[in-house]
């Protein structure tokens, strides 16, 4: 499943919705000109297919090891479960923050120890997140190498923060690919699109750069 198809499919969805002129801001306060949820795939089951697909694709292509499918809550556990469905491995799901009762775990689902947990992400922004998630996993005795997400902002930090951790992060699109198909839909102008890509190489500047803080 190619980089091309995977946009094509957040396209098709509305997955990606694009503001260059007024801007959303993030739970972290960054100002945004383009959003993307992909909860919307599992109602759109042709599409979600393909990100299934390519997940198994990646793995084997990259021949990554794997024992166990992790999905962080909320938003990666459907693509999680139905990876691990699909290639018919446990999955289990893993916690923002421990539950104030109960077992009071992170990890649910059964025992990661000793084994190889590849976390599924939808969308990977600074990272921060799906760190947490591995280190959650780790102090399970999980061996966690590989994080699969559909998307990824691909921001500088991001790719550091993955790098100090040992994670390797694997990305079925890019953002590059879904600004050519919006293009080519007329969903999106080449202007807009320059505000995007702007946006995309500094994130934390971009709203004063604008005049829009």
């Amino acid at each position: 499943m190619s980089s091309y198809e995977i946009a094509e499919a957040l396209i098709a969805i509305q997955g990606v919705g694009f503001k260059p002129r007024d801007p959303i801001t993030f739970k972290s306060g960054i100002k945004s000109p383009v959003y993307c949820d992909n909860r919307k795939f599992p109602f759109h089951p042709e599409q979600w297919a393909k990100v299934i697909h390519g997940f198994e694709q990646l793995v084997e292509e990259k021949q990554i090891p794997l024992d166990v499918v992790g999905g962080i809550e909320a938003a990666g556990i459907p693509h999680s479960a139905a990876f691990g469905f699909s290639a018919k491995k446990p999955s289990i799901f893993i916690r923002k923050e421990a539950k104030g009762h109960g077992a009071k775990k992170r990890v649910e689902g059964g025992d990661v120890s000793g084994k190889q947990v590849v976390l599924i992400e939808d969308l990977v922004t600074t990272g921060s997140s799906s760190l947490s998630a591995v280190e959650a996993l780790r102090a399970e005795g999980a061996i966690v190498n590989d994080c699969l997400a559909i998307i990824s902002y691909n921001f500088p930090e991001a790719i550091e923060n993955f790098a100090q951790a040992g994670v390797r992060l694997h990305a079925l699109t890019t953002f590059e690919a879904v600004l050519q198909i919006a293009i080519e839909r007329a969903t999106l102008d080449e202007a807009g699109a320059a505000i995007v890509r702007d946006w995309l190489r500094e994130p934390h500047g971009w709203a004063k750069r604008r005049g829009l803080e």
